[in-house]
């Protein structure tokens, strides 16, 4: 599938064919007047508009053009998604948005692209005339832009439908994504991929669709060999029916969304190549289905990994800790200054956190805290669980060095980070996050469908291993 090239943006020529939003906040209600003229701010106020977050009205101009004002959170709240209200609401036509100078540029254009994200499969679904957000040159192609084109590539492959994108194929969009920006793809089936990664192998040869493991080398045409080496895995399961320990059917509803993971470091990856960041990059996805057959993996299984220990299948449905272990261990070959792994991992961090927060699990707490000030500066959440010890003998085997499941039914996020955290060198700057990759109902910004929260978080955090990052919200 294509990167998307956000038609909802124009480098508009025509001036005068502009219309304008004014986004304004309740506080300021004073200055409304000067922005729309007193007879549209009058016409605002008698449509009920107050100036509260998201509010939207539609004002005739002076001059016979469309205007509209928009209610913007309180100043010192980020919220970049609420401009994707507009792409929704405004009628067709060019729109210059403007905003007051504490709001940053790069969140306007961010949330209006996402929020005109919409995907369809529908022979009679044609677009209709939508509104566009006027940019300048540089605006279309600066980080914004090129970090919508990335989340909306990684919605479009979390809301392929699974008979559309197995394991080969999500490796194929892979390659097709990352290859035109320099990387260096490798894709790994059949016995190589039996021999390289055991434990990913056990989960994916269940499947007529056979595993993939996509492994991708990047530097940044200004890095070094010296320059930061940042590892990304994802968790690519394609469909997870759950093996023999299956699912109920709803349980299998949005099963789609389990290679979530996958489409996050992919999306990340992609705008990290976009942005030429001067680092050095690796990336692995471990693209399986997780199915019931004849030659599926069986409970108490025992596999040896990569990593040379023993691990004994508990549950079938515990099977992306499997996936991403070997993974991560060849990670660790290569001594990567920060090591990120995403996945859709478990029921018990949505139960903890709910659908919004990923996990963030770090065996750092001076790294735990990069990714606290990069989310918090970003306005995209990430919440800190422990890898609690504690709970480290709950994953003992009795005839293998580790079973994939706790013995108790708690905790299950915290010892599934345990359980990777095996397959991590004790002094590698490690970061695990547990993400839903789903919006379950449609909020400005966020379509029901696939999405990748935390990305922009991640994203600051590898740039400031460069030191790139400046002081402004972008």
């Amino acid at each position: 599938m294509p990167i998307h090239d956000l038609d909802c943006l124009t480098v508009a020529r025509r001036r005068k064919a502009l219309c304008t939003v004014h986004a304004v906040r309740a506080s300021g209600r004073e200055t409304w007047e000067a922005l729309v003229g007193a007879p549209a701010a009058a016409f605002a106020k008698s449509c009920g508009f107050g100036g509260k977050a998201g509010q939207l009205v539609l004002v005739p101009g002076p001059d016979g053009r469309m205007q509209a004002l928009f209610g913007l959170p309180e100043k010192g709240v980020r919220d970049p998604f609420a401009f994707g209200k507009l792409a929704l609401d405004l009628p067709e036509g060019d729109w210059s948005v403007q905003a007051p100078d504490d709001v940053a540029r790069d969140d306007v254009i961010l949330g209006f692209c996402l929020g005109a994200y919409r995907y369809s499969l529908k022979t009679d679904d044609k677009p209709t005339g939508a509104p566009r957000l006027v940019v300048t040159a540089g605006e279309r192609k600066g980080l914004a832009a090129q970090m919508a084109q990335s989340i909306c590539f990684a919605r479009d492959l979390i809301n392929t439908p699974a008979n559309l994108l197995g394991p080969s194929d999500l490796a194929r969009e892979a390659k097709n994504a990352l290859r035109p920006l320099g990387a260096e793809v490798d894709v790994v089936k059949g016995s190589a991929l039996d021999e390289a990664y055991p434990l990913l192998a056990h989960v994916g040869n269940g499947s007529d669709r056979s595993p993939r493991v996509v492994v991708a080398r990047w530097s940044g045409s200004s890095a070094g060999k010296d320059a930061p080496l940042v590892s990304l895995v994802g968790k690519g399961v394609c469909f997870d029916s759950g093996g023999y320990d299956i699912k109920p059917s709803s349980g299998m509803l949005r099963m789609k969304k389990d290679m979530g993971g996958a489409a996050s470091v992919l999306a990340l990856a992609h705008l990290i190549m976009a942005q030429d960041l001067p680092i050095r990059l690796e990336l692995r996805l471990g693209c399986v289905e997780n199915s019931v057959s004849g030659h599926a993996m069986r409970p108490l299984d025992v596999v040896r990994s990569r990593a040379g220990l023993t691990v004994e299948i508990g549950n079938t449905d515990a099977e992306g800790r499997l996936v991403l272990s070997d993974l991560l261990y060849e990670a660790g070959e290569s001594h990567p200054d920060l090591l990120v792994d995403v996945a859709t991992l478990t029921g018990a961090a949505r139960v903890a956190l709910g659908p919004d927060l990923p996990a963030l699990f770090c065996n750092n707490d001076s790294t735990a805290m990069l990714f606290a000030e990069a989310a918090e500066h970003e306005a995209d959440p990430l919440w800190r669980l422990p890898l609690w010890q504690g709970y480290a003998g709950w994953l003992k085997s009795s005839v293998a060095d580790l079973n994939n499941i706790a013995s108790r039914p708690m905790a299950g996020a915290i010892t599934a980070g345990l359980f990777l955290e095996h397959f991590v060198k004790p002094d590698q700057r490690w970061a695990h996050v547990d993400s839903y990759a789903w919006n379950d109902s449609s909020r400005p910004g966020r379509p029901e469908g696939g999405d990748v929260p935390g990305i922009r978080a991640l994203f600051r955090v590898i740039r400031s291993l460069c030191g790139t990052n400046d002081t402004k919200k972008t």
